[in-house]
């Protein structure tokens, strides 16, 4: 896939600013994510360089040959551009390279024992529904990535939903929500005024 524009990138971050600033969500939790995907990205480290300063990424992993090299890249290049790493669903590799930590809904028992031991650290968790919202705030997270918000080409993705779904959803959590599933340049735009918090995505980085 063509790696996005600046112009792209620089859209999505000044809409992610928006919601961020709309929902007054904590300044520690970056307005703009990037999550990896092996699938889906072909260099994860070149794609966080082109994020703007203060954007976060989560390393997703999913159990993949050549984790700590990725890792140990992402560390060096996010510290170098000012963003917030989190390693998703492994608790020694987030202490390994003092990053935070990013969970799925299934794992929330997890989540919650590494958040009593990392009290001041971010975490977010994945959610698709209001129990999983329910369990992510239960497990003290910091916010939750709901998705996935439009069609997306994840081979794991739920319906949408829509963003009357997603505003519906983030209206009966105390949670700030990241919108996640789909979110570009163009679909961002439908988002203001839905609850979201910030924005995250995939291919819009790839």
């Amino acid at each position: 896939m063509t790696p996005s524009g600046s112009n792209d990138i620089d859209l999505l971050a000044r809409i992610a600013r928006e919601l961020h600033a709309e929902t007054g969500a904590p300044e520690k939790l970056p307005a703009l994510w990037m999550l990896t995907d092996p699938e889906r990205m072909t260099d994860p480290v070149a794609s966080a360089q082109r994020l703007p300063r203060g954007a976060g990424v989560v390393l997703r992993h999913f159990g993949r040959d050549g984790v700590d090299e990725l890792a140990e890249g992402l560390a060096e290049a996010t510290a170098a551009r000012g963003l917030r790493l989190l390693i998703a669903a492994d608790a020694r590799r987030a202490e390994k390279y003092g990053a935070g930590a990013h969970w799925p809904a299934r794992l929330a028992d997890r989540a919650a024992h590494w958040r009593n031991d990392h009290p001041d650290a971010l975490m977010t968790m994945a959610a698709h529904d209001a129990r999983e919202l329910e369990a992510a705030m239960k497990a003290g997270a910091d916010a939750a990535f709901l998705s996935p918000v439009f069609g997306t080409r994840s081979a794991n993705a739920r319906a949408p939903l829509g963003v009357e779904g997603f505003s519906a959803l983030a209206a009966g959590s105390s949670l700030p929500m990241i919108a996640l599933g789909g979110v570009n340049a163009e679909t961002a735009a439908q988002l203001p005024g839905s609850g979201a918090a910030g924005l995250a995505a995939v291919d819009a980085f790839a």
